[in-house]
């Protein structure tokens, strides 16, 4: 039997399967439900941009600003990345703001085919690397400006993409979105899925009920007849049932990664993804503002600077669109913060993605399977790490509303090694060969982005 296919029991079939039938019966309830969150959407992103920065007594319950930056990185964000680590993409299919519009606007738009570099595999990674530097660069997490321009700029565009590709579909979401590249990696370890009975779909008599059961738009445009994958599928439900074939189910959360096919030029992209995103950029975007190390670094160069008496390295940037810019509350980036800052997230990624990627490359040749293939067993290890990071964020801002989570670091680090055995565990089941080597250079992979961690949370 097809791992893929294998399902779990602790949960009756049938249940699930007529809940994957109500999404369906009940989409105009889940449109209404998206639009709601549209609407809290802009007002959480724009509003607060043309409102003065909040003042040092102000709380998250009794500012908007500050309450739209806990919604955004302290709840909404990281508890995104956890649902699609067990959901899947219901964020997408259901929740989703820029889903909602893009796909709106595609109703109403010009309708044409989509270009062929429109379709280049390396846009979302692209996407992800360009956006979360930007967002380094401009403090998205402090300040409400950078959150308009970044995250508005983002809806601005899906909305443009809506109105020139497709008819009714979501083709930002599949193929520009910056964070869809890291939904994909995510959901081929989520247990919850559609699947696809291929036989039944095509034992269906043309003109029967069963193949005529309704007419599914899948907006993010999936051949569901052939669909094997979790990765693109945002678990609308509207394809339950379609032919008698497909139904929500559970599955082993390994099942994917140990029955999927490797190497095509698209996995290529989101093995880079793994190993340079996730593991590397953001792991630089999260820890440079708790660098010691970055600090001495900028302190060294600051006086070689003066004593070669080049000011303008040390004059303010002055654009709070390129780098931070804030002078009344004293928080303003010189050329020399921003190359720094730069620098530190530059040389992390390579560091560190570069490390993972070396130790997967070595895998691989042991397992005899190409290094793609064995970068997807690190996907638990590279979601449980963006949700630390963004957890972060959470427990920073319950700290300065004077709630202290003092176990946070030693939980982290737990969940973080957890997700490096189960990584471990795939490697040694993917394997048809040396097995336990394989296993131990995709610990080595995660080493050191893990001891990265430990040394924020413990030494820093």
């Amino acid at each position: 039997m097809n791992p893929v296919a294998q399902p779990l029991v602790f949960l009756p079939p049938q249940r699930l399967a007529r809940l994957g039938l109500l999404l369906r019966r009940h989409q105009g309830v889940i449109m209404g439900l998206q639009w709601s969150i549209v609407l809290a959407y802009v007002g959480l992103v724009a509003v607060p941009a043309f409102l003065p920065l909040p003042p040092e007594h102000t709380h998250l319950w009794d500012n908007l600003t500050r309450f739209a930056q806990f919604a955004f990185w302290g709840i909404w964000w990281p508890f995104v990345i956890l649902s699609t680590l067990t959901l899947g993409r219901v964020w997408c299919g259901v929740l989703c703001p820029e889903g909602a519009l893009t796909e709106w606007a595609s109703r109403y738009g010009l309708g044409r085919g989509m270009p062929k570099w429109l379709k280049w595999g390396g846009w979302p990674f692209l996407a992800f690397v360009s956006t979360t530097v930007f967002g380094q660069m401009t403090s998205i997490y402090e300040y409400p400006k950078p959150v308009l321009l970044i995250l508005g700029g983002s809806t601005l565009a899906a909305v443009a993409a809506g109105l020139i590709w497709g008819r009714e579909k979501r083709v930002w979401c599949r193929h520009l979105c910056p964070v869809s590249g890291v939904f994909s990696l995510l959901a081929k370890v989520a247990p919850l899925h559609y699947r696809v009975d291929q036989q039944a779909w095509d034992s269906a008599p043309p003109g029967s009920r069963a193949s005529r059961t309704h007419v599914v738009n899948c907006a993010p445009l999936i051949n569901i007849r052939r669909m094997d994958s979790a990765s693109a599928c945002h678990m609308c439900g509207r394809c339950a049932g379609e032919r008698d074939a497909v139904q929500l189910s559970l599955r082993r959360p390994d099942s994917e990664i140990l029955a999927s096919q490797s190497g095509a030029g698209n996995d290529l992209w989101a093995a880079r993804l793994l190993a340079f995103g996730m593991l590397g950029v953001a792991l630089g975007a999260f820890q440079w503002s708790a660098s010691p190390w970055l600090v001495t670094l900028k302190q060294a160069l600051a006086e070689w600077l003066v004593e070669h008496e080049i000011w303008w390295a040390l004059d303010p940037v002055g654009l709070w669109w390129l780098f931070t810019d804030y002078p009344e509350v004293n928080d303003v980036f010189t050329w020399l913060d921003g190359g720094v800052l730069l620098a530190y997230i530059a040389a992390e990624t390579l560091v560190v993605g570069g490390w993972v990627w070396g130790w997967l490359k070595v895998a691989g040749r042991l397992a005899g399977l190409d290094w793609t293939r064995m970068a997807y067993t690190l996907i638990p290890f590279a979601g449980i790490s963006v949700f630390v990071g963004l957890s972060l964020l959470t427990t920073g801002q319950l700290a300065a509303e004077g709630v202290a989570v003092p176990w946070a670091g030693h939980l982290r680090i737990g969940l973080l090694g957890i997700a490096a055995l189960w990584g471990a565990s795939l490697a040694w089941r993917l394997a048809p060969q040396r097995r336990l080597a394989s296993a131990l250079t995709v610990v080595l992979a995660a080493a050191l982005p893990f001891s990265a961690w430990a040394v924020q949370f413990f030494v820093w």
